[in-house]
């Protein structure tokens, strides 16, 4: 795990200082080397920040230069499957004179022998690169199949400064003269309706994300650059399904994820994994124990509000598995400490407040190992999800409905003021302590009930502003792969195609970003066995009863599971990694929030529709809705605009 950044310039502007400020900013990804590389007459520059987890000699440094010298390469991330592919460069006879037996060494030497393309095809692993071809004089930037790696492109500057950034994260690409780019208004309609911004675009103008799966080649003879997609997760979750027996399934998928953990469980430094208790984070710990001579190290992040803490069961699922097993309770004096450092920590507006108990699950970590292995992903590719199975349901109803129908019920029952409802409801619909109201529910089931489509169900559901335009001024939301863009569906069932929609869209820009940004922050390496792409291509032939099986989510994933780990110590409501954001809003990050909230800030961001704000503050406070969600996505824009707005 590392962090790279680099220029390719036609003026040939640029030296080793120039790098080496832009990779500075990327010293938490790679606090135990630094590389940087030029060719000033190519107009090309290279640079390097290394973290040190397989050979951690000097061997491994980059940027590395291939055998032949043609290619020259900086890289994030680990090819898991790299010893595999040195035998397989040994057995044709196309091997270099190994001088290490780092992963870096291993691609460098797949792209002399069989082409940048045909290794990445090759390769199972987490990473994004670029890789300067010096015989045809071609950058080539690639980003892994699911999207766990950061990958940030494009031109800026004008006439003679103009040149073409990349790097992992966009302050490295900030920190280039020719850097000059302006919010996108866009891009904040985006990031108010979902907590992050989506797809390819980046929250500023000129900038964007090389998309997950996907090589871009760019030249100063071609400066459009060139997207080549090298593995699609639409077409791996649109294949025809399996019709093995449920045994042969699960025995299939035991033995894959065996095999997906075990090579991720290849490094030089100490080793761990993140546990909250449930299928997933359990599944891949009792899988490494399985496997491992000595205790699995393992971590967990309890809270004080009953309803969302998970350390509990994590202690049991622990016990049970035999590791080492440490856990910290979030208290406000860690609330306080960490909010204001969660835009540094992410660079970008980013709004999911379990931003902050990974953040300091991955610090507990990082005091104790250099990599830790998580479950990310289950929920995505195995049904996991509550929205999956009730939206399901739901438009199974809605169909039944004609649907000018189905609007109008929605308006009537729209047309009723929250109070009425809360009212109306008190005595058939027990609200818990945090959760939204009766009447904030009533609302949002008519606004969902009103979709015309599975697709526009999907954004809603996962939407915090409905309707964003109205918050950002002046500015209409741009199409991205939940509004207009979507992937033309294949016949798969409604459960299904949200899942596919998330697996493109929430996982990468949502769950992986999160995980990525906060594990860095710290230097600490994250993996997640569940992404490996075989384990991908193998649940999208699953069929659906395999995913949903009598109202029982991850079905093939909880029959695993059951080999190693009791049922008893499994089996509860699902509850997710849930933190009460809106509880914390009205208690330990009050006066922070309110800070923030005020009239002349909102004002002085010029982007927001100051008076919808402080309308909706005054009524989270009020106690009568919760609007824990959609302020936080507020909060967060504003803090990261103080601070991207900073002097530096």
């Amino acid at each position: 795990m590392c962090g790279f950044a680099g220029f390719l310039s036609p003026s040939g502007a640029g030296d080793e200082r120039l790098i080496g400020a832009m990779t500075d900013c990327l010293r938490h990804r790679g606090p135990d080397a630094s590389g940087a590389w030029m060719d000033a007459e190519a107009g090309v520059g290279l640079g390097h920040r290394r973290l040190s987890i397989v050979d951690t000699s000097p061997a491994g440094h980059q940027p590395m230069k291939a055998g032949s010298e043609r290619y020259v390469l900086v890289f994030n991330g680990e090819i898991y499957n790299h010893l595999d592919l040195r035998a397989k460069l040994e057995g044709e006879g196309r091997a270099p004179d190994w001088r290490g037996h780092s992963d870096t060494e291993t691609l460098v030497a797949g792209f002399d022998a069989w082409g940048i393309a045909k290794t990445v095809s090759h390769a199972i692993g987490m990473f994004a690169f670029a890789v300067w071809d010096r015989q045809d004089r071609k950058l080539t930037l690639g980003r892994d199949r699911m999207g766990e790696k950061p990958l940030y492109y494009g031109w800026q500057g004008q006439g003679v400064d103009r040149t073409f950034l990349f790097g992992s994260e966009l302050r490295a690409l900030q920190a280039h003269p020719s850097c000059k780019a302006a919010i996108d208004r866009g891009a904040v309609v985006q990031f108010m309706r979902y907590g992050h911004v989506s797809g390819e675009q980046a929250i500023y103008c000129g900038l964007q994300r090389l998309a997950p799966g996907c090589l871009a080649e760019i030249s100063l003879n071609h400066p459009n650059t060139v997207v080549m997609p090298y593995w699609s997760a639409v077409e791996a979750a649109q294949q025809p399904k399996t019709e093995a027996s449920p045994k042969e399934t699960v025995d299939a998928l035991d033995t894959l994820l065996q095999d997906a953990v075990a090579k991720q469980m290849l490094a030089d430094v100490p080793l761990g994994a993140f546990l909250s208790g449930g299928i997933d984070s359990s599944l891949v710990v009792a899988l490494m124990a399985a496997q491992s001579k000595q205790p699995v190290q393992t971590f967990a992040i309890g809270f004080r509000e009953p309803r969302y803490n998970e350390a509990q069961f994590a202690a049991r699922v622990a016990a049970h598995l035999g590791t080492q097993h440490t856990e910290l309770y979030v208290e406000d004096a860690d609330l306080r400490d960490v909010v204001p450092m969660l835009p540094d920590i992410y660079d970008e507006p980013f709004a999911d407040a379990s931003q902050i108990p990974t953040f300091l699950v991955s610090k507990l970590a990082k005091a104790n190992v250099g990599v830790a292995l998580s479950g990310d992903g289950g929920d995505e590719l195995f049904c996991g999800y509550d929205r999956y199975r009730q939206g399901a349901a739901l438009m199974r109803r809605l169909e039944a409905v004609p649907g000018a129908l189905r609007g109008t019920m929605a308006a009537m029952i729209q047309a009723l003021p929250a109070r009425v409802w809360d009212q109306a409801l008190a005595p058939l619909r027990k609200v818990q302590t945090g959760k939204e109201p009766n009447g904030q529910w009533m609302h949002r089931m008519a606004d969902y009930g009103a979709s015309a489509s599975t697709d526009v169900l999907h954004q809603k559901l996962v939407s915090r502003w409905r309707s964003p335009e109205g918050l950002v001024l002046e500015e209409r939301e741009p199409q991205c792969l939940l509004s207009g863009q979507a992937p033309q569906s294949r016949g798969e069932s409604d459960a299904e195609r949200m899942m596919l929609l998330d697996q493109i869209t929430y996982l990468p820009d949502g769950i992986l970003t999160k995980v990525d940004r906060a594990a860095m922050r710290v230097s600490l390496e994250t993996r997640a066995p569940l992404l490996d792409h075989r384990v991908v291509e193998f649940a999208g032939r699953l069929p659906m009863s395999m995913k949903l099986h009598n109202n029982k989510s991850k079905w093939a994933l909880r029959r695993v599971l059951y080999r190693y780990v009791p049922v008893e110590l499994i089996e509860r409501p699902k509850m997710g990694f849930e933190v009460p954001v809106g509880i914390w809003l009205r208690g330990p990050l009050r006066d922070w929030a309110e800070d923030l909230l005020q009239p002349h800030r909102l004002k002085d961001s010029d982007l927001l529709n100051v008076e919808l704000v402080r309308r909706t503050w005054r009524e989270h406070l009020s106690g009568r809705f919760n609007w824990g969600l959609s302020l936080w996505n507020v909060l967060m824009f504003l803090s990261w605009q103080r601070t991207a707005m900073r002097p530096s």
